[in-house]
């Protein structure tokens, strides 16, 4: 990926965002699955006042791997994968980042990882140094930054034992149960399942090489527990037997 040009995510038009009833994030559709779900009217008005509305197109990078870490981000639409780069120029992705989700949650001086859009997406930004003002002040803001925090590491534990001890077969289903629960969390339809990523992309995330993630998709299709992909969507045709071999039975 180096060498390739890099936009520069576009800011939308400012939008007055003065009291609840002018403000969009009031009537933002994953505001309860965002960070400023726990917010109260009056507390969320001071919040969106200090927030940009920017738009990125598939392939934009938000953030690059050790850029000084100055915003952080709520995404509100579209799908983006996390990622580091190896010495060897390797890539193994973190995790995808959906609407509702938050970039920046850990307090660093340098970004993690690189943020990548995966789809065209909106996401709000706000600077790092407002934000830590604000949960200062706002204790419900604070306690909901860190109940991310912890869901976050939950997933991180997660993947751990995803890459380090399941099958192809095991971390594959494990994939496809991973985001039909994410779905039913943010309110949409659990199946047929939203695969926006590339093969490549699920491979670099579960451990494994294109060429087996596509055989392993082929042999659940063959055992009738999922159906084709179309349209970057998969049913599942079988959920208990699918969550059964994401459980190692």
């Amino acid at each position: 990926m180096a060498g390739n040009p890099q936009k520069t995510p576009a800011l939308k038009p400012s939008v007055p965002k003065g009291d609840a009833g002018e403000n969009p994030c009031a009537a933002c559709q994953v505001r309860e699955h965002a960070v400023c779900g726990a917010l109260t009217l009056p507390e969320l008005a001071s919040f969106g006042g200090a927030m940009k509305d920017i738009q990125l197109d598939a392939g934009d990078h938000l953030v690059d791997e050790g850029e000084v870490e100055q915003f952080v981000f709520s995404v509100t639409s579209g799908c983006l994968k996390s990622f580091k780069l190896m010495p060897d120029g390797r890539r193994q992705i973190i995790g995808f980042v959906f609407p509702g989700d938050f970039v920046g949650l850990a307090k660093s001086d340098a970004y993690p990882s690189s943020v990548e859009a995966i789809t065209p997406a909106t996401l709000c930004r706000m600077n790092r140094r407002e934000l830590d003002k604000m949960s200062d002040s706002i204790p419900n803001l604070d306690r909901r930054l860190h109940d991310m925090a912890s869901e976050a590491l939950a997933e991180v534990q997660g993947q751990l034992l995803l890459l380090g001890r399941k099958t192809a077969q095991e971390r594959v289903a494990t994939f496809l149960m991973m985001l039909s629960r994410r779905a039913t969390e943010r309110g949409m339809a659990p199946n047929p399942i939203d695969v926006p990523m590339s093969r490549d992309d699920i491979g670099d995330f579960l451990g494994l090489t294109t060429e087996t993630v596509s055989r392993t998709f082929s042999r659940l299709r063959k055992d009738g527990l999922i159906g084709g992909d179309k349209d970057r969507k998969i049913e599942i045709l079988d959920e208990e037997g699918l969550s059964d071999i994401a459980d190692g039975f």
